[in-house]
């Protein structure tokens, strides 16, 4: 027989065999009561949304934190990392490389010798050659580490476009919150300067006789209680800027309006969305690649149990002296294998592979448990758009009897039909009933950009590649 024949057969053994299970997508439940054409579905969920407010204030924020946001560049540095171990784990397939130069001098002691008993000369030993090492993958085991190895490595690309729908999403939330407190504020200041001048009016009735002190008391105390609000405000304006801020990647300062919040137009939102797209949310992929690795170390912790083969080589040059380093007769090489294979672990081998399929079994509930999260996420985003313009509309309405109710209010005081105590109690629910409105209209926009974090959907990575985000480069072969 060829002397080749064994390596061949073991070469092509290591491309048929692959230990461990193979992965199989888990089916998961989808609810029926979605109903929703697809290719519009598609439409509405790669939308660039944030520009449906149509400001472009708010468009540059976005683009600003895509740039600059830490936790964006800290994601981005975490693929090339793994990118990284996934390059460092496929290398195991391939033979290594390295080389062996080396040099030494020493001085033989003649005594040691039997029958010299004398000084023996100096010696070189000078050696030039390279060795070689190569495990074959007969059972898989290196195909099963490089395949959890891949499966991680697009678990963190996932983590990243997580990182960019978070990201969009608090950027147009805060600044929303923002624009609210914006108006919070105002209101409060219109409020105080009415409250100003109210008071006024009660001190030169109350001075010439046409009121009395109690009307005073109580002009003074609304003023007063209505004017707290404004350092509340400016306080909590401040921190949503610092906020935004710190979303951006730069130090705690203010940040430049747009539009009002009434003048934000709220994004369109679908009725419903076919389950397969909602599964495309990155959270979903990254717990699925997460399964996959997790089932891939299966193999690889049962590899253990088969005997490794390992091919070894040595060529080069070596003599002891200098002159005689490339002649010929200084050539050498060597070629051999080695079997090593588990006779006695006393249980360790087992214990990994327990311990791998646990790690599996947590992955895939992990997995079943993210899909099931995100149904729930959108299912709440559908209502919370819907109650939140309900309420917004009955707030509107509110505000509206509150305006005829603070007109009346002082007309029946000013012709003596009421005490100035309604006026106070009207300018109050005036008051309360615009910052409720406000309220509503923040959430209404806050509910619509929730539904479309909970979408996912194509335009993380058209963000990613407008922002220019870096995609993860394989380590080169070759330093």
């Amino acid at each position: 027989m060829n002397k080749l024949t064994p390596w061949l057969l073991t070469l092509g053994l290591s491309g048929c065999f692959v230990v461990g299970p193979d992965y199989v997508k888990p089916e998961i439940k989808a609810p029926k009561q979605w109903r929703f054409a697809a290719e519009d579905a598609k439409e509405t969920a790669n939308l660039s949304w944030w520009k449906q407010f149509n400001d472009p204030v708010l468009n540059r924020l976005v683009e600003q934190a895509l740039l600059n946001n830490l936790d964006l560049k800290i994601a981005i540095a975490n693929v090339e990392q793994f990118m990284g171990v996934y390059g460092a784990t496929r290398a195991h397939l391939f033979p290594q490389l390295s080389g062996q130069p080396g040099y030494g001098r020493q001085q033989p002691s003649g005594e040691a010798i039997p029958g010299v008993g004398r000084k023996l000369p100096d010696t070189d030993a000078i050696q030039l050659g390279a060795a070689m090492f190569w495990e074959l993958d007969v059972w898989g085991q290196l195909r099963r580490a490089k395949e959890a190895a891949n499966a991680d490595l697009l678990a963190q690309e996932f983590v990243r476009d997580t990182v960019v729908l978070t990201l969009v999403s608090s950027v147009a939330q805060t600044y929303v919150i923002l624009r609210a407190l914006d108006q919070s504020l105002e209101i409060t200041l219109e409020t105080v300067a009415v409250l100003i001048e109210e008071d006024r009016i009660a001190r030169v009735r109350f001075e010439h006789g046409f009121a009395s002190e109690i009307e005073v008391i109580q002009s003074d105390s609304e003023l007063e209680r209505r004017r707290a609000f404004i350092p509340l405000y400016e306080q909590q304006i401040a921190a949503a800027e610092h906020a935004l801020s710190l979303l951006l990647g730069k130090p705690p300062s203010s940040i430049q309006r747009g539009l009002t919040l009434d003048e934000l137009t709220s994004p369109a939102v679908p009725a419903g969305l076919p389950s397969e797209l909602l599964t495309r949310r990155p959270d979903i992929e990254q717990a699925e690649q997460n399964l996959i690795a997790a089932n891939a170390r299966i193999g690889v912790a049962r590899g253990e149990y088969f005997p490794k083969v390992r091919l070894t080589g040595d060529i080069g040059q070596a003599s002891l002296e200098f002159a005689k380093l490339f002649t010929p007769g200084a050539n050498f090489w060597s070629i051999g294998t080695r079997v090593l294979g588990p006779i006695f672990t006393a249980g360790r081998i087992a214990g990994q592979v327990q311990a791998a399929k646990a790690v599996q079994q947590a992955a895939l509930t992990h997995y079943k448990k993210t899909i099931l999260s995100a149904f729930r996420e959108f299912e709440d985003g559908l209502v919370a758009t819907t109650k939140s313009k309900a309420r917004h509309n009955f707030q509107s309405r509110r505000v509206s009897a509150l305006e005829n109710y603070l007109r009346l209010s002082h007309a029946r005081y000013d012709e003596g039909h009421s005490s100035y105590l309604e006026v106070l109690d009207a300018l109050r629910q005036n008051f309360e009933g615009q910052i409720d409105l406000v309220q509503a209209r923040s959430d209404t926009l806050t509910a619509a950009i929730q539904l479309y974090r909970a979408m996912g959907g194509g335009w993380i990575v058209a963000a990613e590649q407008k922002a220019q985000i870096p995609r993860a480069k394989p380590a080169s072969l070759f330093p």
